[in-house]
């Protein structure tokens, strides 16, 4: 199906941005629909992605998922379940810190709710996925204009270079430059907060066990990663967290030894922190002709339930079996129409996570001692409520809401 006219790369889809719902969505499509020519352009320059020291948490859905779509296998041996999750709600200077709430067990037999996997890992896995598939990636190909006006759609590359697709899917981040030039809108407002993350070493073992500690800042997550390490996500106030993160090395980590405790002796930061602005963005819509949104370029949400990536393969599931479903019938995928279908199975769920993230944020990143206490009676109550606790760990999943076969682990 490849092609090239008059100078132009003709493909049936066009994925921009290779992160890891680019990457996914690009598979999913892939090796579903052999037959479909699949090309993907990204902005970074080549190599980017092995110099990425995070750690993301992938939810047992998604697990499924990239099960199903043949890399997990070279994951698993570097992945970290969590096995138990605890919440607590105090001040850092507090001398004890009771625990509210408490997840444990297995969403199903031998499948924990979640597990840590390093970022370059998860990458690296989909980038030869997409080698193993024929998926073209052409690096360092930023997007500099976009006409949807033809029978196709037509990215124009900074270098001059042309792409032509039926589709073209902006997964292409937060400050999506194809949604605006889609004449896309977007809700959004910030927070006031950054979010800190590095990883730390530690001299006891985690056991698996992730912790987070609602702080009248914001929340404060560590996240067990494989041996005695784990990842903080730790959320300040944003001038705090720049002068946090450009401090003296032996001043930042005084400051998180104070949140993170000594319940695992004594810590040592491994990597440069760094900090992100946090805020909540919704696209007023996922859709338009020849054009769909996923991941960031769609909604950006707090991390305090840790679902940003996990809401970002529920795109790449959901618009994959659109597309797939629709070329099977004979349908023009590229048709706002038939995109509708993709937009109206990931919108309302979004909003939903949007919503709940941002009541969160503001109920517990306060220190009111009335709304304190009310916060912690409602900690205690689902602590209490086995029914409500499976539905809380179903959501932690990934398992809320109808879900796209991939997810299920099912084939499209």
């Amino acid at each position: 199906m490849t092609a090239n006219k008059g100078g132009e790369r003709q493909a049936d889809i066009m994925v921009c941005g290779a992160g890891y719902v680019g990457l996914a969505t690009a598979v999913a499509i892939k090796q579903a629909r052999p037959s479909l020519d699949v090309v993907l352009a990204d902005a970074a320059p080549e190599g980017v992605w092995q110099k990425d020291g995070r750690a993301s948490a992938i939810a047992a859905a998604a697990g499924a998922m990239l099960k199903r779509l043949g890399v997990w296998e070279s994951l698993e041996e570097g992945a970290q379940p969590i096995n138990e999750m605890i919440v607590t709600d105090s001040r850092t200077s507090d001398p004890i810190r009771p625990i509210y709430l408490t997840f444990s067990g297995e969403v199903e037999p031998g499948q924990p709710f979640a597990h840590m996997i390093m970022n370059r890992d998860l990458n690296g896995a989909l980038r030869q996925r997409c080698d193993e598939l024929g998926i073209e990636i052409n690096q360092a190909t930023p997007i500099a204009g976009l006409d949807r006006s033809g029978p196709r759609a037509v990215a124009t590359a900074a270098d001059g270079r042309r792409f032509g697709a039926r589709l073209i899917v902006a997964a292409d981040g937060a400050r999506s430059r194809l949604r605006d030039w889609a004449g896309i809108r977007t809700v959004s407002w910030q927070y006031g907060q950054s979010g800190i993350v590095c990883t730390v070493a530690h001299e006891r073992p985690h056991h698996g066990r992730a912790e987070e500690h609602f702080l009248p800042a914001g929340p404060f997550a560590t996240l067990p990663l494989p041996g005695n390490r784990s990842s903080i996500v730790w959320t300040e106030r944003t001038a705090d967290a720049d002068r946090l993160v450009n401090s003296d090395p032996f001043l930042f980590e005084t400051e998180l030894e104070s949140r993170f405790g000594h319940k695992l002796g004594a810590i040592t930061v491994e990597s440069k922190p760094r900090a992100w602005p946090l805020g909540l963005t919704l696209a007023r819509a996922f859709v338009t002709h020849r054009l769909a949104l996923a991941g960031d370029a769609a909604h950006g949400i707090h991390p305090i339930a840790g679902q940003g990536l996990n809401l970002g393969f529920k795109d790449a599931a959901a618009l994959a079996e659109v597309i797939v479903d629709a070329d099977r019938l004979g349908l023009d995928f590229g048709q706002e129409d038939v995109l509708e279908t993709y937009q109206r199975w990931r919108r309302f769920d979004t909003v939903r996570m949007g919503a709940t993230t941002d009541i969160l944020n503001r109920l517990f990143s306060n220190d009111i001692a009335p709304i304190r206490l009310i916060r912690d009676i409602g900690l205690g109550l689902v602590d209490r409520m086995p029914g409500l606790k499976r539905d809380f760990i179903a959501q932690a999943a990934g398992k809320g809401g109808p879900m796209p076969r991939l997810l299920k682990g099912e084939a499209i």
